[in-house]
């Protein structure tokens, strides 16, 4: 198995744990020397249908064992795999296609087809996937820049243009290994899983494996239902994005979560009333991790969650994790600027333009975009995005601190800051809010709960009530 370094992951699994549960989802319980079997039954299918090292394979599934078994398999195989989102709409599958220049892709029916034709039909033991060649030239090899690929994803593109992020396999052991020095999973623990498997696989899924972890996959992120799967196998974690865990918060039942250590908050900020929410509705503290798909997992705040769950936490020990000016020079303490990482498992490139990972580095830190602080005892809290951030009469103000206060407001689900040009102060606010389901608000008696929780200049000038947000595949929120 030529560049196969992840897949031997699987195998060692079903060495160390052959009897000990790996997945429960929609089908039942898959032990891990099941796991492996399956997934190496696959493997050789995809060999005997041509797929190989220097190819690219996309992998486009709902959350299941069938998503698992079929990411291994591809890179098993030695080519590298890429994991699309089955909620994905017609022209954005055919956009990645085109982008990515993809080989081959699997496609497990769920969503829109990514081909009308069924091309070759695989059955696995539940369920099946539809195999297509795409038409690219095999021997064109993808991504000729990076060494032993394993892996490749689209940025969210909150803002601007996603760009494809390839991991090698080297990068891969690297980063899950880092990463776990927080997480600190083994085989006796059971993971929640409730975000999109598509965007969430190298520091998750594959850590999962690597350590033995169990893996319950929620079928939605209902509350009932997450509670129900969390009891039903003592979940240990639940590792899920801050509108699961507010949905949780509100619930209404007087169930509790007893097998439950840890709860991490991903994806996006958490505000501190939420944190404090489900603080008092179940009696487990939320911590934010700081995930990136170019680095993993460099920040957890396991340590302070209590006191500042607004907080990313502290750089991981393998991690370095500085606040720059504009010169990338590191700044005291206290100061707000750059977030910037230096770390093991780093991503290898992105794919177009074809650019290395030295080319985007600043003498040595991949800068995150975000702006945050940090203070004297290494706390970091993110501000906000750098190209989210709006300009008013020459001060910086972040969507995301509105946004925030605006979502503590009472039969509030989401909202969204904007701004739109003003002649004499450069930029102007305007909020969206996306009410609970019920829920009825005065826009002017928020517009004053704004006002005796924020300064002046960063109170919205208008509000707008609105049925929805768009939100990236991440579960991120979509900015203009």
């Amino acid at each position: 198995m030529i560049g196969a370094d992840v897949y031997i992951i699987v195998k060692e699994a079903a060495t160390k744990w052959p009897d000990n549960p790996a997945v429960f989802d929609q089908y039942g319980s898959l032990s891990f020397s099941e796991l492996f079997a399956q997934t190496e039954s696959f493997r050789l299918q995809l060999l005997d249908a041509g797929i190989g090292k220097g190819m690219v394979v996309g992998i486009k599934a709902h959350n299941s064992r069938n998503f698992i078994i079929s990411l291994f398999a591809v890179i098993g195989c030695g080519a590298t795999a890429m994991p699309v989102s089955h909620q994905l709409k017609k022209p954005e599958i055919d956009e990645i296609l085109e982008e990515a220049q993809l080989h081959a892709i699997l496609d497990d029916g769920s969503g829109i087809h990514a081909y009308e034709t069924p091309g070759i039909v695989f059955t696995l033991k539940e369920g099946y996937f539809n195999f297509n060649f795409t038409g690219k030239s095999t021997a064109n090899r993808f991504a000729p820049h990076v060494a032993n690929p394993a892996f490749m994803r689209f940025t969210s593109g909150t803002t601007g243009k996603s760009k494809g992020v390839i991991i090698s396999h080297e990068a891969v052991l690297e980063r899950i290994d880092a990463a776990n020095k927080g997480l600190q999973l083994n085989h006796t623990d059971t993971v929640i899983w409730v975000l999109p498997m598509a965007y969430h696989f190298v520091v998750s899924v594959v850590l999962y494996i690597r350590f033995g972890t169990a893996i319950a996959i929620a079928k939605d992120f209902l509350a009932k239902n997450i509670i129900d799967i969390t009891n039903r196998h003592n979940g240990t974690l639940l590792y899920a994005s801050p509108l699961q865990i507010r949905l949780l918060a509100n619930d209404k039942s007087d169930e509790q979560l007893p097998s439950l250590k840890k709860v991490i908050s991903t994806s996006a900020a958490i505000s501190m009333d939420v944190c404090t929410s489900f603080k008092n509705r179940f009696n487990i503290d939320v911590s934010q991790a700081y995930g990136i798909i170019e680095i993993g997992l460099p920040m957890l705040n396991y340590i302070k969650s209590a006191e500042h769950p607004d907080a990313v936490g502290y750089a991981l020990p393998d991690y370095q994790v500085d606040i720059l000016d504009d010169d990338y020079q590191p700044l005291p303490a206290g100061s707000m600027g750059h977030l910037a990482i230096k770390g093991p498992g780093m991503f290898d490139a992105y794919l177009n333009p074809p650019a290395s990972r030295n080319e985007i580095l600043k003498n040595g830190y991949f800068l995150t975009a975000d702006y945050a602080t940090k203070a004297d005892d290494g706390l970091i809290k993110v501000v906000g995005r750098l190209k989210s951030v709006i300009n008013i009469s020459g001060i910086k103000i972040f969507p995301e601190e509105i946004e925030g206060v605006l979502e503590s407001y009472p039969g509030i689900k989401l909202a969204r800051i904007t701004s739109n040009p003003h002649p004499l102060l450069g930029e102007v606010i305007e909020g969206e809010i996306v009410l609970q389901d019920g829920a009825s608000v005065d826009t002017e008696e928020v517009l004053t709960y704004c006002r005796k929780r924020l300064s002046a200049f960063k109170t919205p000038q208008k509000l707008k009530i609105v049925p929805a947000l768009p939100e990236t595949g991440s579960g991120k929120l979509m900015r203009y």
